[in-house]
């Protein structure tokens, strides 16, 4: 398994590992390659996956100092991976993107090892496209992709989110997240970087809900933005339950316990969303390369699956503000959203993907 930098790979990555495991693979027999300055550093120790780590940077597309870094990091980064193949002796690599993914990709194609390559944005990034090239085959979550050798198999998604159940589980997700029971819960995830600009419609909105008995607003703000946010109290000791924190460690029970989500356009976000069928409002962000959390969110939206606010609609707080409170009003509106993005949602449940990849490597082994 390669890819990584930010939890938008490395969480994906990790939803691959785990389904091979489900289909029968010892955990021990899946090595994740990422990079040094990933946050892969800080997720991978926690998990049964042998890990190695890379020092590589991204290809920034405007001029920067960094860029000259790239070149000779990326040699340097290939050399060790050829090496770490030579001695793990893979079936097949597969990637997920980003640029972490690039030095276990070379090194695969310099081996003649095969690649797979996962892809779960509506458009592809360049890592992706580059590794597409000379790909096995290409698991990818949309129709009509433009990557070559294309099987739709849906994305991948943390087992824990494949086998939620919202109804069965929400009491005992409220209780682990101390929200109380009789509580409207609206979860918040600005992305695994944090969103400045929802953070701010955010915080509108809960001070305007300061003395609200019924509301509890749970909130990622992102590590580089959690000093910032303020905790909103309630004035006399009673009204807003209002958590803010850096990074959220415990997804399944925040999708279990929300009765409401609002979150970005990152491909995990949406097809979370559509795999455990929360009722959200998502807001994609305005300068992801090719405009591309915009596509994916109207996969999910165009479908009746969830509610699309622009980041000019953000401008003004009260667009959000009044999304929330009508969602929060219709039962109704809520389980439409569930039942669209449920239904959305199948082609992740249905296993296809570690398949696939089991077709490679067992091609590979009888080479």
């Amino acid at each position: 398994m390669t890819g990584g930098g930010t939890a938008g790979h490395v969480l994906p990555a990790l939803a691959v590992a785990d389904a091979l495991v489900t289909a029968g693979h010892d955990a021990g027999e899946i090595h994740y390659v990422g990079c040094t300055r990933g946050i892969e550093t800080r997720l991978l120790p926690e998990t049964p996956y042998p890990h190695a780590f890379f020092d590589v940077v991204g290809f920034q597309r405007s001029l920067s100092r960094r860029n000259l870094a790239f070149l000779p990091k990326l040699v340097r980064a290939r050399r060790g991976a050829i090496r770490l193949l030579r001695l793990l002796e893979p079936r097949v690599v597969v990637s997920v993107g980003g640029y972490a993914s690039m030095p276990a990709v070379l090194a695969a194609r310099s081996l003649d090892i095969p690649v797979v390559v996962v892809s779960y944005d509506f458009v592809p990034g360049r890592a992706s496209q580059l590794s597409a090239r000379r790909a096995a085959a290409c698991a990818v979550a949309f129709e009509n992709s433009p990557l070559p050798n294309a099987t739709v198999t849906g994305a991948p998604v943390r087992h824990d989110l494949l086998t939620l159940d919202r109804v069965a589980d929400r009491a005992a997700a409220r209780e682990q997240l101390a929200v109380p029971d009789d509580r409207f819960m609206v979860a918040v995830m600005g992305g695994s970087l944090g969103s400045g600009v929802l953070n701010a419609a955010i915080a509108q909105y809960a001070t305007e809900h300061r003395d609200d008995m019924g509301l509890a607003l749970r909130q990622v703000a992102g590590e580089r933005f959690v000093a910032d946010v303020e905790n909103v109290t309630p004035i006399d000791g009673e009204g807003i339950v209002h958590q803010v924190i850096g990074y959220e460690q415990e997804m399944p029970a925040v999708y279990a316990a929300a009765d409401l989500l609002i979150g970005r356009g990152g491909a995990s976000t949406v097809h979370e969303v559509a795999t455990t069928g929360i009722p959200a409002i998502l807001v994609p962000w305005a300068h992801a390369a090719d405009d591309h959390q915009t596509e994916n969110v109207r996969w999910l939206a165009g479908s009746g699956g969830a509610i699309a606010v622009s980041e000019d609609d953000l401008a003004r707080p009260q667009v959000l503000a009044d999304q929330i409170e009508r969602l929060r009003n219709d039962a109704g509106a809520r389980e439409a959203l569930s039942v669209a993005a449920f239904a959305r949602g199948e082609i992740h449940r249905s296993g296809a993907l570690a398949e696939l990849i089991e077709q490679v490597a067992l091609a590979s082994s009888g080479r």
